[in-house]
C-alpha cells in the first residue's frame, strides 16, 4: 500500500501545471498531523477566475492597504489589479491593466502580468506590465504567436496608480516592446529602471522629465538566445535611495550598477556573486538562475543590500560602497537544510521582502514533503522557471540584528491544502503575511490573495 501511493504520487508530477496544481491542492493526507508546528492561512476570494501564476505583483503601501496585480495566461483577457483593505476585509477592482495602457478593444495581445514588486513615491504606486502569454518552443516560453486576427504582444507599460483615486498613468513604453520583467524606483529622484524580457534590455525612464534611456542588451541575447548567448535575466533591481544608483546581476555572477551621479552602467570591480556556496552553474542553461541574486530588499540601517540567491536558497549581505558581499545563512526551511536538498522551484523564490520594523526579513520558500516516510521527489531538471514537484510553503524570518533565522512552519490553507506556486510577499502594518496563491475552491483553481498572521503580528 505505501508503494503504491509513492508510484501514484510520481506519475501526478508528471502533468501538466495546470493539472498539477488542480490536483496537489486535494492531496492533503501527507499534512503535518495538528500537533505539529503549522501556519494556518485564509484565503481572499478576488472574483477574477482567470487569475493565473503570479510573480511579485504585491505589495503593501502607507495607506494600509495591501494592492495586487492577478495575472492571465490568456491573449485576450489581461491582467487586473485590485486593493484589499484590512480593516474592513473588503477588496475592491482597480480596473483592467490592459485597459490602463489604452489597448482596450484593440486586439494586440494583452497585457497580461505585472511581474514587479509596486514602489510608492508621492502619493502614487509606480509598476510595470508585461505579458502573460507565451508560445512553448524547444520547451521554454517564448513570445505567444499571435491567433489568427490579433497582432503581437505591443510592448510593456510603465504604469502610476494613484492611491486616493485609483486611476491610472501611462509613463511609456519599453524598449524594442518587450514584456517588462524587472523594475524598481529611485522615489526621491524619480527615475525608474527596468530589465525587459526575453532580450534583457536595461532602460532608465525618468518620470518628471517623461525621457527614457535604453542602455541596450545586458545579458547577451537573454532568454531569447539559444546556446552560447543564452542568460536567464535578473529579476531584481536593487536601488541605494543615497547615491541614487541601481544593482543588478547577471547569470555569470556579476554585479552591474548604474551610476545616477553619471548615467552610465557600469561592472561593480572586485566583488560578484559566484561563490562556492551558490553550487556550479552553466550560465547558457535554461531553467535555474544561475549565479543571479533571485531577490533583494534594501536595508536602511546599515544602508546595504540584503537578497537571496535563488537555487541554493543562500540569504547574503552586499555592501555596495566596499564593495563586499558577505554570505550570511542558508534560509531554506528546516526540512530542506536537513535534507540537502534545493527547494523545488528551479529559479528559487520571489517572496522575500523587510518587514515593517525595518529589521525582519521575510522569506516564503519551500519543504519537502514525506509520504510513510520517504521524500516526495520530482523532476531532475527543467528547461523553464516553474516547479519541479511538491513542497510544503515555509514562512522563514531572519532579524538582522540578532542574526537570528527562525523557520516558522509550513502553511496550509483552512481546508488543510497546501499554497502553491507562490512567488510573491507583502508584509502589512500589523504583521500580516500577504501572498499570492493558487486556490481551489468548488474544483476550479485560481491564483488569488492569501494572508497568514506573521511573526510581528503574533
Amino acid at each position: 500500500m505505501k508503494n503504491c501511493k509513492i508510484w501514484a504520487l510520481l506519475a501526478i508530477l508528471s502533468w501538466p501545471s495546470d493539472q498539477l496544481g488542480c490536483f496537489a491542492a486535494e492531496l492533503v493526507e501527507s499534512a503535518p498531523p495538528s500537533s505539529a508546528k503549522k501556519l494556518i492561512a485564509r484565503t481572499h476570494n478576488s472574483r477574477f477566475p482567470e487569475g493565473h501564476d503570479t510573480y511579485n505583483g504585491l505589495s503593501a503601501a502607507s495607506d494600509g492597504k495591501i494592492y495586487y496585480v492577478l495575472s492571465t495566461e490568456r491573449f485576450d483577457i489581461g491582467a487586473r489589479m485590485f486593493v484589499f483593505d484590512p480593516a474592513t476585509q473588503k477588496i475592491k477592482s482597480l480596473g483592467d491593466v490592459t485597459e490602463a495602457c489604452g489597448e482596450a478593444g484593440r486586439k494586440t495581445i494583452v497585457q497580461g502580468k505585472s511581474h514587479v514588486n509596486f514602489v510608492e513615491a508621492k502619493g502614487k504606486l509606480y509598476f510595470a506590465t508585461h505579458i502573460g502569454y507565451y508560445s512553448i518552443i524547444d520547451g521554454m516560453e517564448k513570445m505567444g504567436i499571435p491567433p489568427e486576427g490579433w497582432t503581437p504582444y505591443p510592448g510593456g507599460h510603465v504604469l502610476a496608480c494613484d492611491l486616493s483615486s485609483g486611476k491610472f498613468q501611462d509613463l511609456g513604453i519599453a524598449p524594442e516592446r518587450e514584456g517588462i520583467l524587472t523594475m524598481n524606483m529611485d522615489a526621491r529622484r524619480g527615475r525608474i529602471f527596468g530589465l525587459t524580457w526575453p532580450s534583457g534590455r536595461f532602460f532608465r525612464l525618468d518620470v518628471a522629465a517623461k525621457q527614457m534611456k535604453d542602455f541596450g542588451k545586458v545579458s547577451l541575447e537573454g532568454e531569447n538566445g539559444r546556446g552560447p548567448t543564452y542568460r536567464t535575466i535578473c529579476r531584481s533591481i536593487a536601488v541605494d535611495p543615497e547615491t541614487g544608483s541601481a544593482y543588478f546581476s547577471t547569470g555569470e555572477g556579476a554585479i552591474l550598477r548604474y551610476r545616477a551621479d553619471s548615467d552610465l552602467l557600469q561592472n561593480v570591480a572586485g566583488e560578484d556573486l559566484k561563490k562556492d556556496y551558490f553550487g556550479l552553474y552553466d550560465p547558457t542553461s535554461p531553467g535555474h538562475m544561475g549565479y543571479n541574486w533571485r531577490q533583494t530588499a534594501w536595508h536602511p540601517a546599515t544602508k546595504t543590500i540584503y537578497g537571496v540567491h535563488g537555487n541554493s536558497g543562500y540569504l547574503f549581505r552586499f555592501d555596495p560602497r566596499e564593495p563586499r558581499l558577505e554570505v550570511l545563512e542558508r534560509l531554506t526551511s528546516e526540512p530542506s537544510k536537513r535534507s540537502g536538498m534545493f527547494d523545488q522551484f528551479s529559479y528559487g523564490y520571489l517572496g522575500f521582502t523587510l518587514g515593517p520594523d525595518g529589521n525582519t526579513l521575510h522569506y516564503l520558500t519551500g519543504g519537502p514533503i514525506y509520504v510513510d516516510g520517504k521524500r516526495l521527489k520530482g523532476k531532475e531538471s527543467t528547461a523553464m522557471g516553474e516547479a519541479k514537484g511538491l513542497e510544503n510553503l515555509h514562512l522563514v524570518t531572519f532579524d538582522i540584528r540578532a542574526a537570528k533565522y527562525t523557520d516558522h512552519g509550513p502553511i496550509f490553507f483552512e481546508n488543510g491544502h497546501r499554497p502553491l506556486y507562490v512567488n510573491s510577499i507583502a508584509v502589512g502594518k500589523d504583521g500580516t503575511v500577504y501572498f499570492l496563491s493558487r486556490v481551489t475552491e468548488s474544483g476550479h483553481t485560481r491564483t488569488d490573495l492569501a494572508s497568514v498572521p506573521g511573526p510581528l503580528r503574533r
